[in-house]
């Protein structure tokens, strides 16, 4: 079953991470803190005192840049942007290292770690019910979301607003997955209905299962788009492909949504040759044709 979710951007502002919008800006993690302060004067004085002297100039260049964002998002609002997200829950089950949709007839490969981390190879595919087991079938969520492209192209002429805006546009992305993500969990799936977590806790990944998005350590291979583009129908979001898989607007993201209570993230680190034949083979595609989205693997 297919869901679509279009949000305003005051539905998931409150989902920014602003941790990694700064790490963007090259500015500590711990200037992040500064979503979290109350607006008035004395509550950001009180806050910017507790950095040593010579850090509060930089300090207040974050929290000047942190008001750009939110004037920024306001006026993003007013225009009407609409920040896209879907997903495709299907049952499923794994066969192997692979991960097998049962509606869309899909095949999708995973790859396994080579190098034993506390003595287990992973793959993405442990976490869902084996084909083999009794038959049962497990579920799996396929997702996209995007943010409208005019968001990007705000203010192009100004170079540091230009540059705000994609790095902002980019956040809006990860936050649509994090709220569709909740709703899932919570209602759409059901596997967490009672489920209440706040912004932190859902970024600290407090709650059941994971949500790897494809070019990620655990999910390397961003040719995986076109085999999600096939059950997600990227175009109606907004979304298109370049022939290397990258998706355009640049402010999107794709991936999977698994609910096993002991998946987690891994890196699938480096694989060898056999591993690329293999893979390529249960893709049905030319060594060839793979070799250059798994180049930094092998």
């Amino acid at each position: 079953m297919t869901h679509t979710i279009i949000y305003k951007v005051r539905d998931v502002a409150a989902y920014v991470n602003w941790l990694y919008f700064f790490h963007a800006w090259h500015f500590p993690s711990s200037y992040a803190a500064i979503s979290r302060v109350h607006g008035c004067v004395a509550c950001r004085t009180n806050w910017q005192q507790r950095f040593p002297d010579e850090e509060r100039p930089r300090v207040a260049e974050a929290m000047k840049l942190y008001d750009e964002a939110q004037r920024l998002l306001a006026e993003w609002d007013a225009a009407g942007i609409e920040v896209r997200f879907r997903v495709c829950l299907e049952a499923a089950n794994s066969e192997g290292d692979d991960i097998l949709l049962l509606e869309s007839g899909l095949r999708l490969p995973m790859l396994r770690q080579q190098v034993a981390h506390d003595g287990v190879c992973l793959c993405l595919a442990d976490f869902v019910r084996p084909k083999s087991k009794g038959g049962a079938e497990d579920r799996v969520g396929v997702f996209a979301s995007t943010v409208e492209s005019r968001a990007e192209r705000w203010d192009e002429d100004d170079e540091f607003r230009r540059m705000l805006s994609q790095t902002l546009a980019d956040r809006l992305a990860e936050a649509a997955a994090e709220a569709g993500h909740q709703q899932v969990r919570r209602s759409l799936w059901g596997y967490a209905p009672d489920e209440n977590l706040q912004p932190d806790e859902l970024f600290r990944e407090q709650y059941v299962g994971r949500r790897p998005a494809v070019g990620y350590p655990s999910l390397p291979d961003q040719s995986l788009n076109f085999l999600l583009e096939r059950v997600l129908d990227f175009t109606s979001l907004g979304i298109s492909l370049t022939e290397t898989g990258a998706m355009r607007p640049h402010a999107s993201t794709s991936g999977l949504m698994l609910a096993h209570p002991a998946c987690r993230h891994f890196a699938v680190g480096h694989i060898g040759e056999d591993q690329l034949r293999d893979y390529a083979q249960r893709r049905g595609e030319s060594v060839e044709r793979l070799r250059p989205f798994l180049a930094g693997l092998l």
